[in-house]
């Protein structure tokens, strides 16, 4: 990350140069990311004023994400086989709270959360635990027509695992497996229960992975900034665990 943020020795730059050294700018944005405090509070610590934690914060942010190293494989991976097509995948929807918009409430409403979130649709590789790309939507938005929206689709040969909220999804990729759902008036059979104890064993990792990103305050506490930016910062930490993953 630092190398990515540091400019080239030769590359002249006019203007007052940043206070903080581009190691610093690093992890003050980690430091944001992972804690979650104000601006205010991180810059009392740093010796900074408030607006320089934050133009500090945004400018890593989007020099990351410019510089291609901190992205995600995105769907292209998943159907036509753009690197390595994974065999089995992971998909699940996790919510994160936001502050009561002040218009259009009702469309960031989850009925689910009893809130106003933001979702983040995980696609994983069940083999390798990689996060291969993401989606997002408001909170009314159903995990179904989510997917729909998204316009993703996997390779006939790749299984997808998800929960009951897609349900449907076999009429858009038939190699789908979604838990079987008690009847009205009727219990499932023993061979149902544990197809669903099976299928929960395979999609516990999606569980672990969703865990693992909310370390994150900013994505396990209610969002206080522009939502326009937080599918950045949930694909750059994302990025991050990927970079984790194949470091370990």
């Amino acid at each position: 990350m630092v190398d990515a943020v540091t400019p080239p020795s030769n590359t002249a730059k006019a203007g007052r140069p940043c206070t903080l050294s581009p190691q610093a700018q690093v992890l003050v944005t980690l430091e944001y990311w992972r804690e979650y405090r104000t601006y205010f509070h991180i810059a009392t610590d740093w010796g900074v004023s408030e607006s320089t934690i934050c133009r500090t914060v945004h400018r890593i942010e989007e020099v990351l994400m410019q510089s291609g190293h901190f992205r995600l494989p995105g769907k292209k991976r998943l159907f036509k086989g753009f690197g390595p097509r994974p065999d089995v995948v992971v998909m699940d929807v996790t919510e994160t709270p936001i502050e009561r918009p002040k218009r259009q409430q009702r469309r960031f409403y989850s009925g689910k959360k009893k809130q106003h979130t933001l979702k983040c649709q995980v696609i994983m590789d069940a083999h390798t635990g990689e996060i291969i790309c993401t989606v997002f939507g408001q909170g009314r938005r159903h995990d179904f027509a989510l997917f729909k929206a998204s316009g993703i689709h996997f390779h006939p040969e790749t299984a997808s695992l998800q929960d009951r909220g897609y349900q449907g999804i076999a009429q858009y990729h038939a190699n789908s497996f979604i838990p079987r759902k008690k009847p009205k008036d009727g219990e499932l059979s023993a061979l149902e229960k544990a197809y669903n104890r099976e299928l929960g064993n395979q999609r516990i990792c999606v569980e672990h992975v969703n865990r693992r990103l909310k370390i994150f305050r900013i994505l396990q506490q209610r969002y206080r900034n522009r939502r326009r930016r937080f599918g950045l910062r949930c694909n750059l930490i994302a990025a991050l665990y990927n970079y984790e993953l194949r470091a370990m």
